[in-house]
Parts: C-alpha cells; sequence; structure tokens
C-alpha cells in the first residue's frame, strides 16, 4: 500500500493562483544606480580638469627647475602673452591698471607670491620690465613659471 498526496482540483487551487503574493522586502542594497551616477560624475571631472587651469594660452620655456611647494591659496598669476599683452589670472588689464588691481587683490590675501607666466617667444627685455614694475610697486616675490623637462647644464633633458 502507497501513500500519497493528491491535490484537490476544487475551488481552492483555482483561488490560490489567482491571488498574488505579498513582495517580500528587499535586504540588498541595488549598487546600479549607485554606480551610473558615479560613473558620470567621473567623467565631468575628467572634463573639468584641464579647463581649472589659468585660461591665458602660453608656451612657456622649458627648464630643469624644482617644482614650487603646493599653496593654501590658488596662486596670484601674472601673465605675459607673446604680443606683451598682460593678464592677472585670466583677465586682461593694460600696463596702468596692472599694479593697482594687484594691490588690491593682495590687500585680501594671505600669501604674497606672484607667479610671473611669460609665453617663450617674447623678448626677455619685456619680462624683465613687467618683473621691474612688479618690484618697484611693492612685489618681491616673485616666482617664474616654466615647463619640467627643459635643457640644463651639464644633464640631459629630463633628468
Amino acid at each position: 500500500m502507497g501513500a500519497g498526496v493528491v491535490k484537490g482540483a476544487g475551488s481552492g487551487a483555482t483561488r490560490r493562483r489567482g491571488r498574488r503574493r505579498k513582495a517580500a522586502m528587499m535586504s540588498e542594497i541595488n549598487v546600479t544606480p549607485f554606480v551610473d551616477v558615479m560613473l558620470v560624475l567621473l567623467i565631468i571631472f575628467m572634463v573639468a580638469a584641464p579647463l581649472l587651469t589659468v585660461g591665458v594660452p602660453l608656451e612657456l620655456p622649458k627648464t630643469q627647475a624644482r617644482s614650487v611647494p603646493t599653496q593654501q591659496e590658488e596662486p596670484l598669476t601674472i601673465s605675459v602673452q607673446a604680443d606683451g599683452g598682460i593678464a592677472i589670472q585670466d583677465t586682461m588689464v593694460s600696463e596702468a591698471e596692472l599694479l593697482p588691481r594687484l594691490k588690491a587683490i593682495a590687500a585680501e590675501r594671505q600669501d604674497d607670491k606672484l607667479f610671473l607666466r611669460a609665453d617663450g617667444k617674447i623678448p626677455y627685455e619685456r619680462v624683465v620690465q613687467v618683473m621691474g614694475a612688479l618690484n618697484a610697486g611693492g612685489f618681491n616675490n616673485i616666482i617664474l613659471v616654466t615647463d619640467a623637462g627643459g635643457p640644463g647644464f651639464g644633464t640631459s633633458p629630463g633628468n
């Protein structure tokens, strides 16, 4: 004799099939939206990072000089373009406006360093004129900005 379970084909079976089960609570975190958002942010920062540099395009001379330690404030940058024009950060100024604007900006800053960027194609005389004007205006802590990897004395480029 065998025992078995027989399912009834009565009305109870059809009632159970027609009912919806309650959805159980999900206990896992769905990370797919998080990953999507992080990838979008990564792409935005990768595109925006090169745009954060000073906006005046220059072809800086290459030297073997060491880099300056990082600053807590954004450095105050004066750029001398190939045509001789002068810019504070990325705003073009005339020679007459240079010192008054710099003094107004420097009064609100803690750091007294000025970064002087000059296009490598302009005459050295123009760079010295700007440096002399800055020095005469009371700015004595001037740092010349160059690109790394240039020629050095007794060394090969890039060393």
